[in-house]
């Protein structure tokens, strides 16, 4: 299966200046194929170290920290000799040996001619909180659910794939791709980009499996929940996390307190909507009131939305049928465009896009602003084929942007000083914002 990352991890293979990588990423996001498949393609041999299958790999960190001798201790162990840039060392659930995870940090200093990636689960909860994290000794790579292009690879419209990929005009695709790329589409909002859930569609082709899949992976976050959470946290983290699909459902899903329980307070759930973004399961967009540039400085942190981390699971956690894949728009309109516009966030923020979102007084509300080569673009979310665009019409009279974005299922075409951005082509977004 391949992933866009993997021209990252070639790029960080050949550069001069090269740290030990860190490969960030929620659980079962394809980490550990995507390292070892790395390891195969563009090294000589590798050696694969899991510290949470086999506890005891902990012993060869524990005598030195030196490179010279984990280097020997772990030749030893693995009986294969170690090449400086012929052989791969992969460090897996990393965050289950701090002494391996500090070691990284001599790697560094003095000797980056060994090649080393590490990767493991709820690294962003575990590692920032680390004593002696190797800050500034380590670079980084963040992995995210398979988007739609990654999608379109997988089931093998390779030639779809590339022909979007080099498509540079901002003017409508012929009405066959279009409603291919919306069949296709339907299919991935349901299938999501979680690597097992899609190898089994494209095996199986059967959505309830798939669904099983999706539950499974529910199933394994929140026995994370309870193996890895604060004590005191474990019970705000479970009901923050099922609250999501009723944040989502809501007209305005501006992230209410009391959908959690009666009565709750921001001051209660804070450590737990942190935990879950620090574990890489959800995102916060944040409200901005004033659009100026850097957007982060004109956040209103008491406002907020949520969305999940793929699409498909959130299907699956609110409980959408497959049927809604062969009944027309149907999946456009389940929870008033709550799937949409999840999506859309992921890819935002696949994009390396901040999350924000714009409102004006009770007038109006945008989906999302984003920052692009230092200009403020709106960007409306429309789940179905409706042209009207009010918010959009209303922060353009206040604030007279370059130009007005909206993403929906219609047809690429720029009307005025508007752009439709179809939702299947939203990661190409950047690239018709910079022709235009």
């Amino acid at each position: 299966m391949d992933r866009r990352l993997f021209e990252q991890l070639e790029a960080w293979k050949i550069k001069d200046r090269r740290k030990p990588l860190i490969l960030m990423g929620a659980r079962q996001v394809g980490k550990t194929f995507l390292l070892q498949q790395f390891a195969r393609e563009k090294y000589r041999n590798h050696v694969y170290l899991n510290f949470e299958d086999t506890p005891a790999l902990k012993k060869l960190f524990e005598e030195s920290l030196q490179p010279k001798d984990i280097l020997r201790n772990i030749s030893i162990e693995s009986n294969l000799k170690i090449e400086p840039g012929e052989t791969l060392l992969i460090f897996d659930e990393i965050q289950e040996c701090p002494s391996a995870l500090n070691s990284l940090k001599y790697f560094c200093e003095s000797a980056n001619e060994y090649h080393i990636c590490a990767a493991g689960s709820l690294l962003g909860v575990k590692l920032m909180h680390t004593k002696g994290f190797p800050v500034g000794k380590v670079d980084f790579l963040h992995l995210y659910p398979l988007g739609f292009f990654e999608f379109l690879q997988a089931v093998n419209e390779t030639e779809l794939y590339e022909y979007l990929q080099e498509y540079q005009d901002v003017t409508p695709l012929s009405e066959f791709l279009h409603d291919k790329l919306i069949r296709l589409f339907k299919v991935y909002m349901f299938v999501g980009g979680m690597p097992e859930a899609v190898a089994n569609y494209i095996d199986v082709g059967n959505y309830s499996n798939v669904s099983e899949i999706h539950q499974a992976i529910l199933n394994a976050y929140s026995l994370d929940f309870a193996k890895h959470a604060p004590k005191d946290q474990l019970m705000k983290i479970s009901q923050v996390w099922d609250s999501i699909p009723g944040q989502l459902a809501k007209e305005n899903k501006k992230f209410i307190y009391s959908v959690i329980r009666k009565g709750a307070r921001a001051r209660e759930y804070e450590l737990a909507i942190q935990w879950l973004v620090e574990a890489g399961l959800i995102y916060k967009a944040y409200n901005v009131s004033t659009p100026k540039l850097p957007l982060e400085a004109y956040v209103n942190f008491e406002f907020f939305k949520i969305y999940l981390l793929d699409v498909g699971l959130l299907g699956a956690i609110s409980h959408l049928s497959p049927k809604a894949i062969i009944d027309g728009n149907a999946l456009f309109q389940e929870f008033r465009g709550a799937s949409t516009e999840n999506y859309v966030a992921q890819e935002l923020v696949r994009s390396r896009y901040g999350l924000y979102y714009w409102t004006s007084a009770g007038k109006a509300e945008l989906d999302f602003l984003i920052q692009h080569n230092d200009t403020i673009y709106p960007l409306e979310v429309k789940s179905g084929n409706s042209g009207r665009k009010k918010s959009l019409r209303v922060y353009g009279e206040q604030y007279h942007p370059k130009l007005l974005a909206r993403t929906s299922p219609m047809n690429l075409r720029k009307d005025g000083d508007v752009l439709n951005c179809p939702l299947y082509l939203l990661s190409r977004l950047g690239c018709y914002l910079d022709r235009i």
